[in-house]
């Protein structure tokens, strides 16, 4: 397996107007491909080249920081346009709620919270809300 950029699930312009095409575009095709192309370059002619990004970030703390930043970065990518539909959008509901509700108190508490933790990242600011042991946390 070699490691190739995907292509963007939906077109520029899909999101507005909460993100506008040009937006998109430049985040796409300039930041993305930039943490793609740098990743590779870390990666050329070692084993990594062949793993996947699962098994690589599986071990992530035994590589160096151009793979686990570039990496990361482009993994966070694609996560990031996955995550998001034109059809999306709005508060959570039902069990995802519920666990926001119960861990953080308030759906604005945990906004707060979760944009605060983006803005300590490295780079792009990526967070996410993730289920560690049965419990949420960001």
């Amino acid at each position: 397996m070699s490691h190739t950029f995907p292509a963007l699930p939906y077109p520029y312009d899909a999101l507005e107007p909460y993100i506008d095409a040009k937006t998109m575009e430049v985040h796409y095709s300039k930041h993305h491909k930039t943490y793609f192309d740098k990743f590779v370059t870390a990666v050329q002619g070692s084993e990594l080249e062949t793993q996947s990004l699962d098994e690589i970030f599986a071990a992530v703390s035994q590589h160096s920081p151009a793979i686990r930043n570039n990496g990361g970065g482009y993994y966070n990518h694609i996560l990031y346009w996955n995550c998001m539909s034109p059809e999306g959008g709005g508060e959570p509901q039902g069990a995802l709620a519920q666990a926001i509700n119960d861990k953080f108190g308030h759906f604005e508490k945990f906004k707060d919270e979760f944009a605060q933790a983006a803005v300590n990242t490295f780079g792009s600011g990526f967070a996410w809300l993730v289920v560690k042991d049965g419990d949420i946390h960001i």
